[in-house]
């Protein structure tokens, strides 16, 4: 098993659902791990977690629709632990889903300035920080098995998600040269607050199920590990890759 031993994570979104995993799974492949979060309790938590654990982790509280925050919580990362190698960016707003004539523009703006603005931020920091170490890095955006399907009333998620597909490949080629990896993980269905509603509708709950070939949602956990395997010395030449840890979703 591939370790991280001594090696700095930053994962966004990091209070809860896929992104605490992403963090608690950095800290026991022996990374030191800076959890942000735009809820200082839930990040704290993860933080306590993971030190509980035996981990070394540090909260710092990020909205990642800001310039100026993403480049602050980069440098918490590069003062507190003297660089950055790894980083998940995970954060992502959440909307009502209505079909796209229905979208109002100051929605769509909100949705895009977290979800794919957000991440282009976060890479544009992080990539600057990795260049100035001089040891090349790992950079995991967290994508969507549906964007390799369709779905209805998810304009702006889908629009997000693509998008981020395509700039982890443009970034892949631009980098890897200086040993800077970018890929992404496109999960499918997981118990997460974030899908709590969606749960509690029987309705909702059925389709979901029905697009599962393994009759079951994901742990994000189980995701996380694939996430952070391509963080690893493991994954050395997967770049500009969507790895589906979708358990089949896309196939049904």
């Amino acid at each position: 098993m591939a370790r991280l031993d001594g090696k700095v994570a930053l994962v966004t979104g990091a209070g809860q659902g896929l992104g605490r995993a992403c963090a608690t799974v950095f800290a026991r492949k022996g990374a030191r791990v800076v959890v942000a979060d735009i809820n200082p309790a839930s990040g704290e938590e993860t933080v306590k977690i993971i030190r509980d654990a035996g981990g070394d982790a540090i909260f710092t509280r990020a909205n990642v629709a800001s310039a100026e925050e993403i480049k602050a919580m980069v440098q918490l990362a590069v003062d507190s632990y003297g660089g950055l190698d790894c980083a998940i960016n995970n954060a992502v707003r959440s909307l009502p889903q209505v079909p796209l004539a229905d979208i109002e523009e100051a929605d769509w703006n909100a949705a895009l300035s977290v979800n794919l603005t957000g991440v282009f931020l976060c890479m544009k920091y992080e990539i600057q920080a990795m260049l100035k170490q001089g040891k090349g890095g790992a950079i995991v955006n967290v994508g969507s098995g549906n964007e390799h399907a369709g779905g209805r009333c998810l304009g702006p998620y889908f629009a997000a998600k693509c998008g981020i597909q395509a700039m982890s490949k443009s970034a892949s080629l631009d980098y890897a040269k200086q040993g800077i990896r970018v890929n992404v993980v496109g999960p499918g269905v997981m118990v997460t607050p974030l899908m709590e509603a969606a749960f509690a509708d029987p309705a909702k709950r059925a389709f979901l199920m029905s697009k599962s070939p393994l009759g079951s949602f994901a742990d994000p956990e189980k995701v996380a590990e694939a996430a952070v395997w391509l963080c690893t010395s493991e994954a050395s030449l997967v770049m500009g890759h969507t790895l589906l840890a979708d358990g089949g979703a896309v196939l049904v």
